[in-house]
């Protein structure tokens, strides 16, 4: 057993050294954890032989259970809510549209048969998830016109459509399923992957606000959650991966305790997990296999980049008045990934019996997706003159932390200082300053105008500019048209207990706020909370 352990802790290491080295590069990471996987096995340079697909695609459907919570956990809906509707659109009829073109081509212009196209047409027509986060936060990439939530929405959340269609052409193909059992099968994997992620979603956030759990174990559980959302819907019939994304959204997008460690958390299992899959699809990979399959592939992966993904945006985004420069980026950045490969091994380990090599097939269109796609998407974008370097990609995922222009003084209110046995109405205060904190003894307070100061208090003030401090956590969040806040004064909206509004950002303005300081529309709020 020690030798696989040590082989397990060299490949891990690896991956993460070269994830360093390439980043400094442009090349994805993701292509070098399969390429790493390709030299370790059979053709490569370790000479490993592994070649058990069914193994492969257990271990790698339950990474990707894990990646799919954690792309919806880390999604801030607040930044994707105005792009929402289309980037759903996207990730069903898009993936439809995409699947059914790519059949298209297989079969008339590659002279596939016709279960095949649709089998490839099915496996390659989502996005990749891991391959898009990992671009636009290695590169720091702000897009204009809300485009990194749209593409982080539609990537996250189109896997499993495309899961859906393959389960229904391979069923479809083995005479399992007739033409009205497409249509309920259609339907129940929407009905009961929507129904009850959406359940099995508040049900977990009840119990994490409600039931007290040891350090760590809250972890542990939202994991078993995660699990169980992708089990239970998919033991009756639904659609697993939508729930389990749904779970993932939902609980990323309430207030947790310690959520902040659980994001951590995610993004650590998450970046395992597709080392996993990258470096596992990698290992079942044959290079010797891959060069006879490599023309076809190449001109599956031209059309479904140039032709088939673009067909599919246009004709959703156009309607819905999105700019030529967005939809053209929008196109380009339809990387694939490890689901494509991964709902391959599932053709592999199905009854049916391909003519063509679908699962190499299937791995040479994603070799040359993340190599071409993913290392010129940073130009692309620039090209296209949609980066904007005001804007922080940061902001669309959950784990954002901004550094705000606001900045914390400490203040000990000695014997003999002026603040002693005062209420905080009766100061003179600078200009845009405020009283945000008060340490007492072990207490943490928020202070309002009736507070009384007393000897030994630590006060936290605010002003401009801003540096972290451990006893303060900041949270932010945009008025929009049909916000409760929208047009009252700070005295009037209803806080929650531990909550202080500390600053208004508003247009290229930082407003210190008071009682009468009313809020409009597009204001960011930023607010003060201890847990």
């Amino acid at each position: 057993m020690e030798i696989y352990l040590f082989l397990v802790s060299v490949v891990i290491i690896t991956c993460v050294m070269f994830n360093r080295l390439t980043s400094e590069f442009g090349v994805p990471t993701l292509f070098v954890f399969i390429v790493i996987g390709m030299l370790f096995g059979s053709d490569g340079i370790f000479k490993i032989s592994f070649h058990n697909y069914k193994f492969a695609e257990q271990i790698c459907s339950i990474a990707l259970i894990i990646i799919m919570f954690s792309g919806g956990f880390g999604a801030n809906w607040h930044e994707a809510k105005p792009i929402a509707s289309k980037s759903f659109l996207l990730a069903t009829i898009g993936v439809f549209m995409t699947g059914a073109a790519l059949a298209l081509f297989c079969y008339f212009v590659l002279n596939m048969g016709i279960f095949e196209s649709m089998l490839i047409g099915s496996v390659t027509s989502s996005t990749d998830a891991a391959s898009v986060f990992s671009i636009l936060r290695s590169k720091k990439l702000g897009l204009k016109e809300n485009t990194a939530s749209m593409l982080e929405i539609e990537s996250g959340s189109n896997d499993p459509c495309s899961y859906m269609l393959t389960m229904i052409t391979l069923a479809f193909i083995s005479g399992k399923i007739s033409t009205g059992g497409v249509i309920y099968m259609t339907v129940a994997q929407f009905f009961f992957g929507t129904v009850l992620g959406i359940v099995m979603g508040y049900i977990t956030l009840f119990t994490l606000r409600n039931v007290k759990m040891a350090d760590g174990f809250d972890m542990a559980f939202v994991v078993g959650a995660a699990l169980m959302s992708y089990a239970f819907p998919s033991a009756i019939g639904g659609n697993g991966y939508l729930s389990v994304y749904i779970v993932g959204l939902i609980l990323g997008n309430e207030d947790l305790k310690d959520k902040p460690s659980l994001v951590h958390f995610f993004n650590g299992v998450t970046g395992l997990a597709q080392m996993i899959i990258f470096f596992l699809l990698g290992l079942l990979a044959y290079p010797s296999q891959i060069l006879p399959v490599f023309f076809p592939s190449l001109l599956i992966f031209l059309f479904l980049t140039f032709v088939a993904r673009p067909i599919s945006i246009f004709s959703i985004l156009t309607p819905m008045k999105c700019s030529i420069p967005q939809q053209l980026l929008v196109s380009f950045a339809g990387v694939r990934g490890a689901a494509s490969i991964v709902f391959a091994t599932m053709v592999i380990v199905s009854s049916v019996s391909p003519q063509n090599d679908v699962f190499h097939i299937t791995f040479c269109i994603v070799l040359l997706s993340i190599a071409f796609q993913g290392s010129l998407l940073p130009w692309m974008s620039g090209r296209l003159k949609m980066t904007d370097a005001d804007i922080d990609v940061m902001k669309t995922f959950n784990d954002y932390t901004e550094e705000m222009d606001v900045q914390f003084i400490k203040l000990v209110l000695n014997e003999n200082h002026p603040w002693v046995n005062k209420i905080i109405r009766e100061l003179v205060l600078p200009p845009d300053t405020l009283i945000v904190l008060i340490l007492r003894g072990e207490d943490k307070i928020i202070p309002n105008g009736a507070t009384l100061l007393m000897e030994e208090d630590i006060c936290v003030l605010s002003a401009t500019a801003f540096r972290d401090d451990k006893n303060v956590k900041l949270l932010e969040f945009k008025i929009t048209h049909d916000s409760k806040w929208q047009g009252k004064r700070i005295s009037e909206v209803s806080h929650q207990p531990g909550e202080l509004v500390v600053m208004i950002k508003r247009g290229n303005r930082s407003v210190i706020p008071r009682g009468n300081t009313t809020i409009y529309e597009n204001d960011i709020i930023v607010i003060n909370k201890i847990e």
